[in-house]
C-alpha cells in the first residue's frame, strides 16, 4: 500500500536528501511530466533526475519499500503513453548522455541511454560509421527510448529495428542488482540458470516457457507472421524463440532481443552496446511520385520495392494541406505539383548519381505501364533534406487542425505484410467510413506500416466512444491479416489492452509470467504491455468537460487560446540541442531541463486553462515560473511543426497575470523604452555618462533590476528623425542647383524609423538612407508610432494594441506594393507581419493584412530589387571579403535570413557564411535582467560567441539585430555590423 500523501511527502523529502541528482514532488513539475506525445495524462507521484547508477539503485529500493513504481524516461516522445503513470518518473535525459566507448575494428559503440540518436551519428561520421535505425524524432530521440520502444524509422527496409543492432545491455533488475545481457552460447545460457538470484530466475523462467513444445506451437501460430518485419506486439518471445537453445541451428540466445521493445517494464537500462554499420552510399536521390489516390500509391509501392530502395514513405493530401500554412514547411513543398491525393517519397542510394537516375527511369516506366503516378520529380543534394524535413514534420503538422477535432493516435502503428497493405488499407478506410470518419495516412509504406490517424474530438463523449470502438475494430482487422498492432510506436497504455486478442490467451499468460519473473513487485513501469487498464481512460481530455470562453487580447485564428496551446502534441521538437541547428528552444539548449521546453510551457498552460477553479485562469504562479525562461525568440512559430507560438502565448499570459497581480516596475520601465529614450535624447552626453560611468551605472542597474555585468546601450548625438529632416533640406537644396540631367530617384520607399534605430543605432539608420539613395531610391520617413516591440515583449498587450491600431491607421493609406515600408531592426519591422495582424480590431484586420504584405526588412527589399535587376554588382566593390552572418531570431522565424545572405552576396567577391547559431541569448531585455544574465550568456556560448572568437580580425561579423550585436560586443569584444553597414561600405 502507498503511504498517505503527508507521510509520502516526508519520505520523498528524505529520499531527495540521499540522491546526488534532483527530485521534485511539487505540482508544477508533476504536471510537466504527466504527459508524453500520446493522448494520455496521469499525474506522477514525483519526478527525479538521477545523476548516477547509485541514484537509480536508491530509487529502486525506495519503490520496493513504499509500493510505488519507477517510470524510466528519456525524451518523452512516446506515442502510446509509455512514460505516463502514477509512480516516480525517472528522467535520464540530462545526466546519462555519455558516449562511453567506440570500437572501429569490431564496429560497435557503447553509450548511456540519454545519448541522442542524431548526435551519436555526428560522433560516428568521422569514423565512416553510423547507427542505422532512425525515427522522425531522431534529433531528440535517445538510444534508451529507442531500445525500450524498439524503434525503426523510414529506413527500416534496410536497417530494420533497434533490436537487430542491440548487442549488449547493462542494467538494474527490480531487486537493485546489476545485470549484463549479451549473446550466450548454449552452455553459458544453462549456466545462467543456476542459482537462486533474480537474474537466474529470469533465465529459468524463459527456459521453462520456451522449451515447452505446446508453447512453441502456440507462439508460432498466434504471433504476427514473420514476413511482417515490424513486430512489436507484446514481449518479443516469438523472436527469442528463434534462438538456441530453443530452435536448432538458430543464432545464440541474447536477452537484449526481449528487452528491446519491453518499454522499461523489465529492467532499468544504464548502458547499451550497439552495432554500427558503414555509412550509406554517398549518392541518394528521392523519387517523389505524385498519385491521384492513396490506393494508387500503395500499389505503386510494390513496384518501387523491387528496385531495393532505402526508404519508401507516404505523404497524403491531408498532410500536404497542412504544409501550406506552415512557415517553415511551405518552403519544403517546392516539389509538389498540383494537389495530389498522395506522394510516395522513394529513396534510392547508390555509389553514383547516374545509377540512381537509371533506376528512377525504370521505376517510372514500370509505374506508368501500370497507369500509376502522374509526376515523377527526382531530387538530389540539399533538396532531399527539405523533403525529409517535410515528411518528418507529419506528426506535428497534424496538430494544426483548427478546433477540437484532431488526428488522434489510436491505431496509427499497425503493420502488415507489405503485399497485404493495399487491401488492408482499403478495408481500414471502409471501417472508418462506416463511422463517418476519415483518416490521415503517412509514413512507412515500404515496411508495410502506414501511420493512420482518424480525426476525432476526444473532448466529447462520442469522441471517447469512437476512440475505443475504432481501436477494437482495427485490432480485429490487423488480426485478420496476421499483422502487428504495434509496428514501432509500442503498446504502452494504448494497445496493451488488446495484446491478449492479438496473441491469444495462452501466449498472453506467457507474457505475464515473464513480467512476473523479472519484476515480481511490479515496480518497473507497471500497466504497460500486460495488465493495462482500459485504453480510453486517463486521457488528456475528460469527455464532456467544458472550458470557459476566454476574452483574449490577441486574435487566435479559428481557435481560442487554449486550443492554440493544445496544438502541442508533445512530440518534443523543442528538445533538440544546438548540435541539430535551428533556434527552438534556446533556454532548453542551455539548461537541458524539461521545464524549459516549449512543450512544458504548453503543458502548463493547458493544465490550468482547463482545470483551474479561478475566475482568471491565467493567475497561477506555476505558469509564471515555467514561462520565465521563454525568451520570446519566435523559433517555435516556424520550427514547431504544430506552429505553437509560445511568444504569443507568453505575452497573452503576462497581460492576464498582470491584471490580477499588477505590473512589475521593471516590466513597465522596459516597456516604456521609447519614452525613456526620448528623454535621454535631449541630453545624450549626460545620459551616456550615467550609463557608462562605472559607479553610477552600477546604482542605476541595481535600482532597475539589471545585471551589473551587462553594458547598457548609449544614445547617439542626434536622433535619426532629426538627422533626416536636416538631410532632406540639404538634399532639396542640392537638387535645385544641380543639372536637370542628373538622374532622379526611380522609386519611392518609406522607411520605418523604429525606436532602437532612432535613438541608439542612428548611424545604421543614416547609412541605410544613404545606401538607398545611392542605389536610386527616394526615401521618406512617414509619421508613425514606435513599433511596440518593448510592450509586446513584457506582455503589456493592451498598450501594444493601441500602438498597432495607430500605426495601421497612419500607414495603411500610403503603403502599397509600389511604395513599400521597409525596416532596419527585425524585431520592430516584423511586428507588422506578426503581432499587428493578431492585435488590431476586427474592423481593421483587412487593412493590417494588406499593410503586412507590403512591409519588408531592408535585406528582403534589396534582395528583391537585385533579383529584378534594379541593383547590380557593378555598383559595389570587387574586393574579396568573408562575412560570418548571425541571423536575428524573428528574422529566422519568418524565413528571412536567406534574404540577408543574398543581399550580402551582391558584391561579386563577398562570401557569406551563416553561423549555425540559434538565439544569441540577449533576446531584447532578457539578457539585461539580473536573474537572466547567466542563462543569457550560456545561450550565447552554445554556438555564437565561440564562433565569433575564432574568426580572424579581417572577417566581418554581421548581425541585423540590435540585441545580437550587443551580445556579441559584451561576450567577445568584437563589433558586429548590421548588414546595411556592410553593403554601404561596399559601395563604389
Amino acid at each position: 500500500m502507498k503511504a498517505t500523501t503527508t507521510v509520502m511527502t516526508e519520505k520523498l523529502k528524505a529520499l531527495a536528501g540521499e540522491l546526488e541528482g534532483e527530485l521534485y514532488d511539487d505540482r508544477r513539475m508533476r504536471i510537466l511530466y504527466a504527459t508524453d506525445a500520446s493522448a494520455y495524462r496521469e499525474m506522477p507521484l514525483a519526478v527525479t533526475i538521477p545523476k548516477s547508477v547509485s541514484d537509480i539503485k536508491k530509487l529502486i529500493a525506495f519503490a520496493r519499500a513504499e509500493g510505488t513504481s519507477l517510470i524510466p524516461r528519456t525524451a518523452g516522445t512516446s506515442l502510446a503513453g509509455q512514460v505516463v503513470g502514477d509512480g516516480i518518473i525517472v528522467d535520464v535525459s540530462k545526466n546519462f548522455t555519455k558516449i562511453l566507448e567506440l570500437n572501429t575494428a569490431e564496429n560497435w559503440v557503447r553509450v548511456q541511454p540519454g545519448v541522442i540518436r542524431d548526435e551519436l551519428n555526428m560522433f560516428l561520421k568521422p569514423h565512416g560509421l553510423f547507427f542505422g535505425p532512425e525515427t522522425s524524432t531522431a534529433n531528440r530521440a535517445m538510444i534508451g527510448g529507442m531500445v525500450g520502444n524498439n524503434s525503426c524509422g523510414s529506413n527500416s527496409v534496410v536497417y530494420r529495428s533497434t533490436r537487430e543492432h542491440t548487442i549488449e545491455i547493462k542494467g538494474l533488475l527490480s531487486d537493485g542488482s546489476e545485470a549484463e545481457f549479451k549473446t550466450l552460447s548454449i552452455e553459458d545460457f544453462h549456466e545462467k540458470c543456476e542459482g537462486e538470484t533474480l537474474e537466474a530466475g529470469i533465465y529459468k523462467t524463459v527456459r521453462k516457457l520456451l522449451s515447452n513444445y505446446e508453447n512453441q506451437v502456440e507462439i508460432r501460430k498466434e504471433f504476427p507472421k514473420k514476413s511482417v518485419e515490424r513486430r512489436n506486439t507484446g514481449y518479443a518471445v516469438d523472436v527469442l524463440l528463434e534462438s538456441a537453445p530453443f530452435t536448432a541451428g538458430a543464432e545464440d540466445f541474447n536477452f537484449c532481443k526481449l528487452i528491446a521493445g519491453s518499454e522499461g517494464t523489465l529492467a532499468f537500462i544504464t548502458e547499451i552496446k550497439l552495432n554500427v554499420v558503414p555509412l550509406p552510399p554517398k549518392e541518394a536521390g528521392l523519387l517523389c511520385v505524385h498519385f491521384n489516390s492513396i490506393d494508387e500509391a500503395l500499389r505503386a509501392n510494390l513496384i518501387a520495392l523491387k528496385y531495393n530502395p532505402s526508404a519508401s514513405e507516404l505523404i497524403d493530401h491531408y498532410i500536404l494541406e497542412c504544409t501550406k500554412d506552415n512557415i517553415e514547411q511551405i518552403q519544403n513543398r517546392f516539389f509538389v505539383q498540383g494537389d495530389p491525393g498522395a506522394i510516395l517519397v522513394i529513396e534510392y542510394a547508390r555509389t553514383n548519381q547516374e545509377e540512381v537516375i537509371e533506376i528512377a527511369k525504370k521505376v517510372e516506366a514500370d509505374m506508368r505501364a501500370e497507369g500509376l503516378g502522374y509526376h515523377f520529380p527526382l531530387l538530389f543534394g540539399a533538396d532531399t533534406k527539405k523533403i525529409w524535413t517535410l515528411r518528418k514534420a507529419g506528426l506535428g503538422l497534424l496538430s494544426n487542425l483548427p478546433g477540437d477535432e484532431k488526428a488522434v493516435p489510436v491505431i496509427e502503428d499497425t503493420a502488415v505484410d507489405v503485399n497485404d497493405l493495399p487491401a488492408y488499407i482499403r478495408e481500414f478506410n471502409e471501417i472508418l467510413k462506416k463511422h463517418g470518419l476519415h483518416s490521415v495516412h503517412y509514413a512507412h509504406a515500404g515496411s508495410g506500416e502506414i501511420h493512420l490517424r482518424p480525426i476525432i474530438n476526444l473532448k466529447t463523449e462520442e469522441g471517447n466512444r469512437l476512440f475505443r470502438v475504432i481501436a477494437e475494430e482495427i485490432a480485429s482487422l490487423v488480426k485478420k491479416y496476421n499483422g502487428s498492432l504495434s509496428g514501432e510506436h509500442g503498446d504502452g497504455r494504448l494497445r496493451g489492452e488488446f495484446i491478449e486478442q492479438m496473441v491469444g490467451k495462452k501466449n498472453y499468460q506467457l507474457l505475464k509470467e515473464i513480467k512476473q519473473s523479472w519484476d515480481p513487485q511490479n515496480i518497473f513501469n507497471p500497466n504497460k504491455i500486460v495488465d493495462t487498464p482500459s485504453m480510453n481512460t486517463m486521457l488528456r481530455y475528460t469527455p464532456g468537460q467544458k472550458t470557459p470562453d476566454f476574452k483574449t487580447i490577441f486574435r487566435y485564428q479559428n481557435q481560442d487560446v487554449l486550443q492554440h496551446a493544445e496544438q502541442c502534441n508533445g512530440s518534443g521538437d523543442c528538445r533538440k540541442t544546438q548540435l541539430s541547428g535551428g533556434t527552438m528552444c534556446p533556454s532548453f539548449m542551455a539548461t537541458r531541463s524539461e521545464r524549459d521546453t516549449t512543450r512544458a510551457r504548453a503543458n502548463i498552460l493547458r493544465e490550468f486553462l482547463t482545470n483551474s477553479t479561478k475566475l482568471n485562469r491565467f493567475d497561477h504562479e506555476e505558469i509564471k515560473d515555467v514561462m520565465d525562461l521563454c525568451i520570446s525568440c519566435k523559433g517555435c512559430k516556424s520550427e514547431c511543426p504544430s506552429n505553437v507560438d509560445m511568444a504569443k502565448l507568453k505575452a497573452e499570459f503576462l497581460q492576464h497575470y498582470y491584471d490580477a497581480n499588477g505590473v512589475p516596475f521593471r516590466s513597465r520601465l522596459i516597456a516604456n523604452f521609447t519614452n525613456s529614450a526620448k528623454l535621454g535624447s535631449i541630453m545624450p552626453g549626460m545620459y551616456n555618462f550615467v550609463m557608462t560611468n562605472k559607479g553610477i551605472s552600477k546604482l542605476v542597474k541595481k535600482f532597475s533590476g539589471f545585471a551589473a555585468e551587462r553594458s547598457m546601450p548609449t544614445m547617439y548625438k542626434t536622433t535619426l528623425r532629426n538627422w533626416f529632416e536636416k538631410h532632406r533640406k540639404v538634399e532639396g537644396r542640392r537638387q535645385e542647383v544641380e543639372s536637370l540631367s542628373e538622374p532622379k530617384p526611380s522609386k519611392k520607399v518609406y522607411l520605418f524609423c523604429d525606436e532602437f534605430t532612432n535613438y541608439n543605432d542612428t548611424e545604421i539608420g543614416i547609412k541605410a538612407i544613404l545606401l538607398l539613395e545611392k542605389l536610386g531610391y527616394e526615401v521618406d520617413i512617414p509619421k508613425h508610432e514606435e513599433s511596440g516591440r518593448a510592450w509586446l515583449s513584457k506582455g503589456l498587450l493592451r498598450d501594444a494594441k493601441k500602438i498597432a491600431q495607430k500605426n495601421v491607421a497612419l500607414l495603411s493609406r500610403i503603403i502599397t506594393e509600389e511604395t513599400p515600408l521597409i525596416g532596419i531592426e527585425p524585431s520592430a519591422i516584423l511586428t507588422f507581419r506578426d503581432e499587428y495582424v493578431d492585435l488590431v480590431d476586427d474592423a481593421d484586420l483587412e487593412k493590417a493584412q494588406e499593410l503586412s504584405s507590403n512591409v519588408y526588412l531592408i535585406d528582403e527589399f534589396l534582395t528583391k530589387e537585385a533579383a529584378k535587376g534594379n541593383i547590380t554588382k557593378e555598383q559595389f566593390t570587387g574586393n574579396q571579403k568573408l562575412i560570418k552572418l548571425h541571423g536575428h531570431c524573428q528574422q529566422k522565424a519568418w524565413s528571412a535570413l536567406s534574404a540577408s545572405v543574398k543581399m550580402l552576396s551582391i558584391p561579386e567577391n563577398y562570401k557569406v557564411e551563416t553561423i549555425p547559431s540559434g538565439c544569441c541569448g540577449m533576446a531584447g531585455s532578457f539578457g539585461y535582467e539580473k536573474e537572466h544574465y547567466d542563462i543569457s550568456m550560456q545561450i550565447g556560448e552554445l554556438v555564437l560567441l565561440p564562433t565569433v572568437r575564432q574568426q580572424p580580425e579581417e572577417v566581418i561579423i554581421a548581425a541585423p539585430g540590435t540585441s545580437c550585436r550587443h551580445q556579441i560586443k559584451d561576450g567577445t569584444g568584437r563589433k558586429a555590423l548590421h548588414t546595411v553597414e556592410v553593403l554601404y561600405d561596399a559601395l563604389v
